[in-house]
């Protein structure tokens, strides 16, 4: 089974969501990366950039296949995790530390539509 953190928040395309005031910390789920094996490279956005939510902010690759990035918050990228350009295989070791991207969000509602951490686990169980 994989790791599953209370008190986030989870969206259908396996990113995982931390909020802290108006910031979001964006990453993706241990489920994730357990399906994708060992990460070689994340693409992550620029620091300024505007993500939307549901829309492709990134990728993830990694020996087995690549998989797009898809925002879970609209917002402008206040930081991005620069230890992941050196060594992407952090996502591997605790994908709930290795975030990939910090947003100022611009519409904390959108957060009402993403999963709590029993409905993620039962969607990772279907």
């Amino acid at each position: 089974m994989s790791k599953v953190i209370e008190g986030l928040r989870y969206a259908d395309s396996h990113e995982w969501v931390k909020v802290e005031g108006d910031i979001a910390t964006v990453g993706i789920t241990d489920y994730a990366q357990h399906a994708l094996g060992d990460i070689v490279y994340v693409d992550m956005p620029e620091v300024g950039d505007e993500v939307s939510q549901g829309e492709e902010f990134g990728a993830v690759e990694s020996v087995k296949a690549a998989s797009d990035l898809i925002s879970p918050v609209s917002g402008e990228v206040v930081e991005v995790n620069e230890a992941l350009e050196d060594e992407p295989g952090l996502v591997n070791k605790d994908a709930f530390s290795a975030w990939i991207m910090k947003v100022k969000l611009s519409d904390a509602s959108e957060l009402d539509s993403l999963l709590e951490a029993a409905a993620y686990e039962k969607l990772c169980e279907e």
